[in-house]
């Protein structure tokens, strides 16, 4: 029960890192795409506007998964960080670059130096999930075995299933960024610029969908096990991810945009659901299971204990940060036009 427990409340963490962080990163995505000075300007002061106030905390879900992992699964951290090492660091760095690029543009003057951290910001947001992807496509097919350093440092995120993993975390990320932008454009009045995000959120969403189906074909072959996890226990879940994708594009097209975000969310949360469920007890396919992984109850016990009485702060925080600047009449940062 504590190992499940521990197990579960992980992958909520990764869940919210996905459904936030991942609309993040998709907002960079959109930045890199919205044009010149003039065209792009109201478009990157809306990803501005949203994303500013809470980019940082956002990262708390990674830190949080990486603690997780570490206390209550640490052979699966020592695994995952050795053989990994490589995507996990070009991750962190692009975190970092992207982070301060997004910081320097808004305090640069100078339009050159404007449009060179936006394109550090725009290509590091691109760049970011695509490695993040690579891992999870690494773990999911088996490619990390038990032990310090024991895969293989390229093939283990360098092969089909982890550049499938990074091509759907990036168009999922800028699938979410669009779906959330567009009530976001909406609340300020920008009734053009919300169909603009709606029209890209359909887009990016039909390409998520197309990539994901031809991905079957790449699971059965290169990941037979996940391949079956997903087309027999899992499959609840993954008809449950398609069909709240599909509503979520509906929504968007008749324009009821703040059920669209929940129709997204859900298609996102149910995918990474299925990954877990389709592999699941094994934390690492074909040599560690969860309980095999697991540490001792009395460090399960301790590690959720406090859990709870940290998210007794936490939780209501973070509800007060994206509630106050998801409201309408929210002050308006004053803005630089940064291209």
């Amino acid at each position: 029960m504590l190992i499940d427990t521990a197990l579960a409340v992980t992958w909520v963490g990764l869940t919210c890192y996905a459904l936030f962080a991942g609309a993040d990163f998709g907002a960079g995505v959109w930045d890199l795409l919205a044009g010149g000075a003039a065209r792009g300007a109201r478009q990157r002061w809306v990803i501005e506007h949203a994303i500013g106030p809470i980019w940082e905390a956002n990262h708390v879900w990674l830190i949080f998964v990486i603690v997780m992992l570490w206390a209550c699964f640490s052979p699966v951290f020592a695994a995952v960080m050795s053989t990994l090492y490589l995507p996990l660091t070009l991750a962190a760095l692009g975190i970092i670059a992207r982070g301060a690029a997004f910081a320097f543009r808004k305090a640069s003057t100078e339009l050159w130096q404007q449009r060179l951290f936006g394109a550090c910001f725009a290509v590091s947001s691109l760049v970011t999930p695509f490695f993040l992807g690579a891992v999870a496509g690494g773990v999911a097919s088996g490619r990390v075995p038990a032990g310090l350093a024991e895969g293989n440092v390229l093939t283990s995120w360098l092969n089909p299933t982890s550049v499938l993993g990074g091509v759907l975390a990036v168009l999922t990320c800028a699938h979410l960024a669009a779906v959330y932008l567009c009530a976001d454009a909406a609340r300020e009045s920008d009734a053009e610029l919300a169909r603009s995000f709606a029209r890209r959120a359909v887009v990016t969403g039909v390409a998520s969908g197309a990539v994901a189906l031809a991905g079957t074909a790449v699971l059965h072959a290169d990941a037979p096990e996940l391949f079956h996890g997903l087309t027999h226990r899992a499959l609840p879940l993954v008809v449950l991810s398609a069909v709240s994708g599909v509503t979520g594009l509906g929504l968007l097209i008749t324009r009821h945009y703040l059920a669209a975000r929940a129709a997204a969310a859900l298609a996102v949360a149910a995918i990474l659901w299925s990954w877990g469920a389709a592999q699941y007890p094994a934390m690492l396919v074909g040599s560690l299971t969860a309980g095999q992984a697991a540490s001792q109850p009395a460090v399960l016990s301790a590690c959720l204990v406090s859990l709870a009485c940290g998210a007794v702060l936490l939780v209501p925080a973070l509800w007060l940060l994206y509630g106050t600047f998801q409201r309408a009449d929210t002050p308006k940062p004053g803005h630089q036009s940064a291209r």
